[in-house]
């Protein structure tokens, strides 16, 4: 499987956020008693009072009542935020996408079949995040920087802690007929395979870290954005952990005791394997 898809991140961050239930305009209370209720009530025409509100689903806001000023915000918050989520969504896809293309993993040591150890390397992926989040105002960027600094943060101190268990990826090399045994793809396995640390990419560790990194407590809904991006993120990473294999580390190394006749084949000792960019498919 290829990194998560865009519009599954989407829909789980918009349900995340819908969880929220909030209702709009902020701090609206019903006017009471006389002369507020009647001048409340006088103020809008009959059509103005009855209007349909924002049909989106799951609702990223409610409106306190049909009134269209109340509709009219909840539609404007729904479009501006919605938007954001959506377009961080997909850069953080693309990004993850691109992440994979060019990742590796290099410096498994191998023993007869089993394989060890190993490093995963990469190219940033926080650079490739802001370079399609949006940024068309100030705090829009502010928002997305934020959210672009900390999933490059998790995600290299995560992929650090990813390593090889001790894998029987290469049969072929508990006794190899010849001096040495050239390059063989290792038998795929999901990423779930290998050992690693999970928590730096878990929503409980990013959440807190971008609202530190945003460093504005009043932003407009800035703790709820968060939350739903992290959430989705963890979830989606979640089925990527599953269903991402592990191929074409191509694995190699010397047969010690390759002696013919009287040893014709015998077992790969301290080899060396490395996977091909683009691997993990």
């Amino acid at each position: 499987m290829p990194a998560p898809q865009a519009a599954m991140m989407k829909q789980l961050a918009r349900l995340k956020f819908s969880q929220n239930n909030l209702r709009v305009p902020d701090g609206w209370k019903q006017p009471q008693g006389d002369p507020d209720a009647k001048h409340y009530n006088d103020a809008f025409a009959p059509g103005e009072k009855m209007t349909m509100p924002d049909p989106t689903v799951p609702p990223l806001f409610l409106p306190h009542t049909s009134n269209k000023y109340h509709t009219d915000t909840q539609k404007m918050l729904t479009s501006k935020i919605g938007g954001f989520i959506d377009g961080v969504c997909d850069a953080i896809c693309q990004a993850w996408s691109q992440w994979q293309l060019g990742a590796s993993l290099i410096g498994v040591l191998i023993n007869g079949p089993i394989a060890t150890l190993g490093q995963v390397v990469g190219p940033p992926i926080g650079p490739m995040i802001l370079g399609t989040a949006p940024k068309s105002t100030p705090q829009l960027a502010k928002y997305s920087n934020a959210i672009a600094n900390t999933i490059n943060t998790a995600w290299s101190a995560y992929t650090a802690t990813i390593k090889v268990p001790g894998l029987p990826w290469y049969p072929a090399f508990t006794a190899f007929p010849g001096p040495l045994a050239p390059p063989m793809p290792n038998l795929p396995v999901p990423v779930i395979a290998l050992t690693q640390v999970t928590t730096p990419v878990s929503a409980a560790t990013m959440k807190p870290l971008m609202i530190a990194a945003l460093g504005d407590p009043k932003a407009m809904y800035h703790q709820q954005i968060f939350d739903a991006i992290c959430d989705a993120f963890e979830k989606c990473f979640t089925i990527w952990q599953a269903s991402t294999m592990v191929t074409n580390v191509m694995g190699k190394g010397p047969i010690p005791t390759f002696a013919p006749p009287v040893v014709p084949a015998g077992p790969v000792v301290m080899g060396e394997g490395s996977m091909i960019p683009g691997g993990f498919a």
